[in-house]
């Protein structure tokens, strides 16, 4: 988690988006394999985290491109890594 009174990044919050709705959709997926709910939203309900799995993907993939573009690491500049060695450490 992030350090109080730290503000997100786009691409963090992208991050975060990504993990809860693959994770939500794992659920959901579950659910329907195992109860089968008869509900009539549940048709809607359950494949929708499924959609919004793969937009997330992409709109992480390009804000963390963008990330990467700009040659600086992200985070407010409080590394213990100096710059030239921040692309060898990952």
């Amino acid at each position: 988690m992030s350090a109080p009174g730290r503000r997100r990044t786009a691409v963090q919050r992208a991050g975060l988006l990504l993990c809860w709705s693959l994770g939500l959709a794992m659920v959901t997926a579950g659910v329907e394999a195992l109860f089968q709910p008869g509900a009539a939203w549940w048709s809607l309900a359950w494949p929708a985290p499924w959609c919004l799995t793969p937009a997330a993907a992409l709109a992480w993939g390009v804000l963390r491109l963008r990330e990467k573009g700009r040659g600086r690491p992200p985070g407010d500049g409080h590394n213990d890594l100096p710059a030239e060695d921040w692309d060898q450490a990952a």
